[in-house]
Formats: structure tokens, sequence, C-alpha cells
């Protein structure tokens, strides 16, 4: 064992036995012999060390005259106790003790040699000014309540913590102050007593070494494993997560001071009623230290899966503990039941599997376990009454914030209750809980925001649907073919002429396919496939050529769908991965967007990416508003269509399919109104006037330029489509300024548009994006799809 001694202190130290010696020289005048012979023997040797009444400071002189020191204090650590009391000499604060008892020597061995021994959450500066609070309370009589609970943490043999609570004798020790100690005033006394973390005012009024310390300390130790373990379980379940620092590990070591344990592992288990599952907790999944020993591969299970079994049936239906002393045993009399199998293959010999329940409502399961038989028991499984009331706040407060996260993911991924314009929601939320009658019959008010100003954009994978007819072609007469060729391989039997019909009729499917895709020939051929060829094929004998052509045609199936998808999956993968990518750019330009002014902001993954902005007063009701912010945003909006273009450029060339996309702005300089529409829980363009913008947001990609069949949007290219000729020279600026930036190509292209229905006289500018930057890092088909997964 090591020792740590603190090394400022207000105090020059001195053990001195000076208060014993007085009591053995009262006691050598009494009258009872026995008693006054012992105590002038102990005296006659005494007289030999002057430094046991006058001070020791060479700690040396302890370790020399041991035995000596445990006569002198014989009265005060009795023989008959010395099994069973945690006592030493100490001085008070500091790590250093001496005389132990015998019960305190052997926790020291088991310990180890390595062990240092400290008061837990105890630095210097607590040190200094709580030998300061000690001069205060006995020297100055002041009544001061400064001593905090002090533990000592100490490992046993098997490494478990154990945790003893300090209690601190100072009925031989003696306060004097030296010349150079100031004296303290009650004023000087109280300001100290205001300041308690002012180091530099405490060491003024008590300099280091300026008081003496004489004497010495008894410190007695309790054993307050339980307690204290269950004290920091509490504190630790009752950590907000955001200040959460506690690991599986911790639960653990917490968890086997209380059990006495040594290999104890902790599991836990959520209960969803709705669902009757039991499942992982999320934030456990990510902390391989702690998990689930009856879910160790997935993440939630039925509970009236095969595996659990009756055993399950006390936990779940009379909610009382699952206790299995000796898995061996139990795998013996349970033949049927998985679970067992289940813990032996994790090594587990006992466990208890404990329901948390409030209001006789479950609400999970604490798993703890051993691979020792016997040494978790129905005895032990008492204790669980200590700490399950803590439990049951934990997963209620787990269940609360998940429920709250999977509001905000609903927030945000299906609702377009956007955070720049949730103020207004809250408000009239607010003012519903406020009124006297928040019933059903509560008419909400509808949500409008005036005079707003409206950018659209959108990034289109160009041409996607006849993309996606060849690949559903492509896929369908891969299956017709295969069909054919298992029919070609087909032993003759009886059905021969049936066969010979169907092959027939496969070819004259396979040769339609060589036309235009009609709307409904998908579901004509599927239909023809299951209710036609399918049941020939599982109910004819095959050869064995025939078999495997099967065997392989069924694996090919997809399962949703009973067709061939694999051309198709790929479409759709590249498609996926588009959006994806070109969403996540929008969204985090987005976050840096509403810096500039904040404003409603909603996006769509269709056949690629568009969104909606709209910014005005009326969003922003506290912050000043001018014309600047709205030029400020369309500047950003039309960066950042040029990165997703060059996102997109960048990724075309790792993906199964070319896909190419077009890019559109619609500028549109007059401020409009939006509602909220309760039945569609969107907003939308209110008031017949603002419908023209949704006209022409609907209608303008499709739009071709005037008096020609050439579409206004091209690959590669940004459309910017506007009416006034204000709007004109605006974008001519950005566009002239991202060219000096080397973003877009210097050529310009500038054309009328046709006139839509209802809608004329708009007019475009096109711009290509410089894509010919090589990527950072090269990107494969498969790292696409990992990162899609």
């Amino acid at each position: 064992m090591k020792y740590h001694l603190f090394n400022e202190s207000p105090f020059k130290t001195l053990i001195s036995f000076h208060k014993l010696i007085q009591s053995l020289e009262e006691i050598a005048q009494s009258d009872i012999d026995y008693r006054s012979n012992y105590a002038k023997a102990l005296l006659k040797e005494v007289e030999n060390i002057p430094e046991f009444r006058t001070g020791i400071e060479d700690f040396s002189v302890i370790k020399k005259h041991e035995t000596l020191i445990n006569h002198l204090l014989a009265d005060l650590f009795p023989t008959a106790l010395t099994n069973n009391e945690i006592k030493a000499v100490t001085i008070p604060f500091q790590n250093f003790t001496f005389n132990y008892t015998e019960r305190f020597k052997k926790i020291l061995k088991d310990a180890g040699t390595n062990f240092d021994i400290t008061i837990r959450d105890f630095d210097d500066q607590q040190f200094y000014i709580s030998n300061c609070c000690l001069i205060l309370a006995i020297y100055y009589k002041q009544n001061i309540d400064f001593n905090k609970p002090f533990f000592y943490d100490i490992p046993d043999s098997d490494g478990i913590l154990n945790h003893y609570r300090i209690l601190y004798n100072a009925d031989f020790l003696e306060i004097i102050p030296t010349e150079i100690a100031p004296k303290l005033t009650q004023e000087d006394i109280d300001l100290l007593i205001d300041n308690y973390d002012d180091i530099t005012l405490w060491k003024e009024k008590f300099p280091v070494g300026s008081w003496i310390l004489k004497g010495f300390g008894i410190i007695i130790l309790f054993d307050a494993t339980t307690e204290n373990a269950i004290s920091n379980l509490k504190s630790n379940l009752l950590k907000s997560d955001t200040k959460k620092a506690t690991t599986g590990k911790d639960i653990e070591s917490i968890f086997r001071s209380i059990f006495k344990i040594p290999d104890l592992k902790v599991g836990f288990l959520i209960y969803n009623s709705e669902q009757e599952k039991f499942i992982k907790p999320h934030q456990l999944e990510d902390d391989r230290e702690l998990t689930s020993f009856l879910l160790p591969f997935s993440h939630e299970m039925d509970c009236k899966n095969a595996l659990f079994g009756c055993s399950f049936e006390n936990l779940l239906e009379n909610k009382e503990p699952l206790i299995i002393s000796n898995v061996e045993k139990f795998i013996e009399q349970n033949e049927n039941v998985k679970l067992g199998e289940l813990l032996r293959s994790q090594n587990i010999s006992s466990c208890i599997f404990a329901p948390v329940m409030k209001d006789n409502v479950l609400l999970g399961v604490i798993e703890l376990v051993s691979s020792n038989p016997r040494v978790l028991n129905t005895i032990n499984a008492t204790k669980l009454d200590l700490f399950l009331p803590y439990l049951i706040d934990t997963i209620e407060r787990y269940n609360t914030d998940m429920q709250h996260q999977i509001e905000a993911v609903i927030q945000r991924e299906y609702t377009t209750i956007h955070p720049s314009v949730y103020w207004k929601f809250r408000r009239e939320s607010e003012k519903y809980f406020q009124s006297n009658n928040h019933t059903k019959d509560y008419i909400f008010k509808e949500i409008v925001f005036k005079e707003v100003f409206p950018l659209y954009g959108q990034i289109d994978i160009k041409g996607s649907s006849e993309h996606r007819n060849e690949t559903v072609k492509h896929d369908l007469k891969n299956q017709l073919e295969m069909l054919l060729q298992i029919f070609d391989n087909q032993k003759e039997n009886s059905n021969l002429i049936l066969l010979e019909q169907r092959k027939f009729e496969l070819q004259s499917l396979l040769e339609e396919l060589d036309s235009p895709l009609k709307a409904d020939s998908e579901q004509h051929i599927q239909r023809y496939i299951e209710d036609e060829i399918h049941p020939i094929l599982k109910n004819t004998k095959s050869n064995s050529k025939a078999e495997k052509l099967e065997q392989k045609y069924f694996k090919s199936l997809d399962e949703k769908s009973g067709l061939f998808y694999q051309e198709r999956k790929k479409f759709d993968n590249a498609m996926s991965i588009i959006n994806k990518k070109l969403a996540a750019i929008l969204d985090k330009k987005q976050i840096e967007a509403q810096q500039i002014y904040p404003h409603y902001y909603e996006r769509f993954k269709t056949d690629g990416v568009e969104h909606n902005l709209y910014i005005g007063a009326s969003i922003a009701p506290t912050k000043p508003f001018d014309i600047m912010y709205l030029h400020n945003l369309r500047l950003w909006q039309l960066q950042t269509l040029c990165e997703m273009e060059l996102e997109h450029h960048q990724l075309k060339a790792s993906l199964p399919y070319e896909l190419d996309v077009t890019s559109l702005i619609l500028v549109f300089s007059s401020p409009i109104s939006i509602r909220f529409r309760m039945d569609e829980k969107r907003f939308d363009v209110d008031g017949t006037y603002n419908a023209r913008y949704e006209v022409v947001k609907k209608r303008i990609d499709k739009a071709h330029i005037k008096n020609s069949q050439e579409r206004i949007t091209e690959k590669e290219k940004i459309t910017i489509v506007y009416s006034h000729a204000s709007e004109e020279a605006e974008y001519l600026k950005y566009v002239k300024y991202l060219q000096f930036k080397k973003i877009l190509e210097p050529q310009i292209e500038q054309f009328e548009v046709e006139d839509l229905q209802g809608v004329s006289g708009l007019r475009a500018i096109r711009v290509k994006v410089i894509n010919n930057v090589l990527p950072a890092k090269k990107i494969t088909y498969q790292d696409l799809l990992d990162e899609l997964n």
C-alpha cells in the first residue's frame, strides 16, 4: 500500500501521545495495583523516547516503535474487537494511517500492494480548507458543520469495490497557533464562511505552517458498500443524457459491489406493451459493455417467442422474477425450453431476470447473470428491492425521451412544421391550454404568414420514367426467358400438350415486350405467371437440370412482388443514392442559410429533389426584415444548386445507370401569403392571386423554349425562370459573380419561355456548371450502397 500525503497545510504536524501519557500518569497514581503497575511499566519504556511526548516529525520513528505504540494504544484498540472493528491511528484528512486493527489489516492486504489509499473526490484545496475549518471549530469554537461524508473505495481480493464511510475522533489532538498565525476577528471568520471556494483568502488567514497540530486522531471505518453503491447507481441513473458519462462497465461495477459477485454482468430490456415485444434500449446498443443476454443477437423479440417458453409466465403474467440458480439443472428439467441453451451458449450458470414494474404495469426487465452456479439465487434476489425504484424512474424517463425523439423525427421527416414557424404553432397550442374550454370543441386558429417572398428550386432526374420502364422490361424479359428455358428442359410427361401451350404464351409475352411498355403490362404478366406458370412448376416432376433451373428461378424472385427485380433494384438504388446525396447537401447548407435570416424551408424527394423557401417579416417578427436578406438567400440558393450539380457529376460514374439531372430556379418577386392546411397538415399558398405562383411551379419544368421543341431545362445546366427585368439584372449579377469564382461557365443562354395555361411573358437564363474538377476520392458503387443501407 502506498501513501499520498498532501504537501501544503496550515499545520506543522507533530504526532504526539502526550495526552495519552498524561492519562497513564494519572492511572499510575491510582490504588488499583494491576492498572497502576501496567501504567508504570509503559511509562518507563516511554521515558526513553521523548518524541512520544514532544511530537514526532520523522514517521520512521513510528515504524521503529510499532510494538510499543500498540501497547500504548491498547485501551483504545481492545484485542477482543480487533477482528470486528475497522480502526487505525491517523492524521485527520491525510492519507496516512498506522496501528491497524486486524480487520483493517486484512482489508488492506486484500487490496494489494499497488493500492493507493486516498479519500474519494478530495483534492489539495479541499484538504487545506478542511484543516482551516478544523481550526475554526476547535480553536475558535465556531459552530460550523464542515465535514461532508468521506469515503475510502477499497477493492477486495476478488476485485469487488467496497465503500467505507470514514469517521474521525479528534479527542487526542491539540491545535496551537504559532507566532506567524494571524489572529482572526469575527468579521474575518464571517468572510471565510461566505467564501468557501476562495483558497487565496483561506491561505491569507491561515498561512502555510502557521499552526501546530499536535497529537493523533483515530479513524473508524464502517462498511457502507451496499448503501453507497445504491447511491451511486441512483446518481448515475438520474443523470441527464447530456451529462451522462456512465458506461456499462460502471453500472456492472456498482452491481458487483451490491451483490458481492466478481463476475456479475448486467443487461437490460424495455417492454413494449403495444407490440408485446422486448426491445433493447437504443443507448445500450451502442455500448457493448452493457447489453442484453436475452437478446444477444437482435434488437427486439416477441415476448411469446418459443425461446422464453413457459418459464416467462411468472415474469409476464404474475410479474415475478425468473431466478435460475443452476442453468445446467434448469436445462435437464426443461428440455424443450430454448432459454437454457441460450444462457449456456453465453457461459451463464446462474441468473436473475426481474420485472421492473410501476402501478402493476411491466416497464422492462433487469438481467443479472454470472458464470458461476448458485451465486445468484432466491436469497440475494431480495436485494432487488433496494434499487428497482430508481430503475422505474430511469425507464419512465427513457420512454418519455424516446417519445420526444420519435415526435422530433416525425416532425422532421413527415410534417412541414419547420423550426422557423414552430413558434406560431406553439403559441396557438398555449392558447388552447390557457382557454377555459380546451376540449374537442375548441376551434384552432388557422396559421397564416402574410407578405412572404417565395423561392422554389429543383434538381430533376432526366428521363427517369423512360429509364424505369426499360428496367421493368429488362427484368420481365429475363424472367420469361428463364421460364422458357425451364420448360425446354422439362422431361416428357402427361402435361406435354399443356406445357407446349404455356411455352407459346410465354413466347408471345416476350415478343410483346419489344414494343413500348403498356400501363398494365407488368401486372398482366405477373398475374399470368402466378396463376398459370407457377402451379405447373410446383406440380410437375422435373429432371435434375430443370430442377436446378427451377431452384435458381425461385431464388431470383423478389419476396414482395414475386417477379424478377434485379435491374429495377439497381435503378431504384441509383435514384435513392442521388436523392439522398443531393438532399443531404441541401439540408446541410440550409442550416447555414438560416443564419442569413430565419425562413421557412421544406424539401421533397421525388424523381429528384425539390425545395420551397419562404422569407419575410411575419415568419420572424422579432427580427427586422430587409430585402437584402431575400437577395442573400437567392444567391445562396443558386450556389447550393451548383454544389448539388457538381455532387451529381462526381457520383454519376459510380452508378449502374448513367442518370442525368437538370436544375431549375423559379424567381417570383411579389410577396404572397401561405396558410397551413389543417386537413392536409401542410402549408400551401393562400388566395387566388397567389395561385398563379403554384401553376407556374407545377408546369415550368416541362415547358419548352418559345417557338421550339427544346425543353428549357438541360443536363448539367441551371435554368433560372423569371418575369421582370429587375429579376434578370439581379440574377445576371449572381451569375457573373459565380463565373468569377470558377463555378459557372462563361457562356450564358437567354430565351423566352412558351406560354403556359394562364401564364405568359416568362423568360429564362441558362448556364452550365463547371464540372471538370476531379473528386477528392474515387467512390465505388458498393460504398454508396453501404451508405444507403
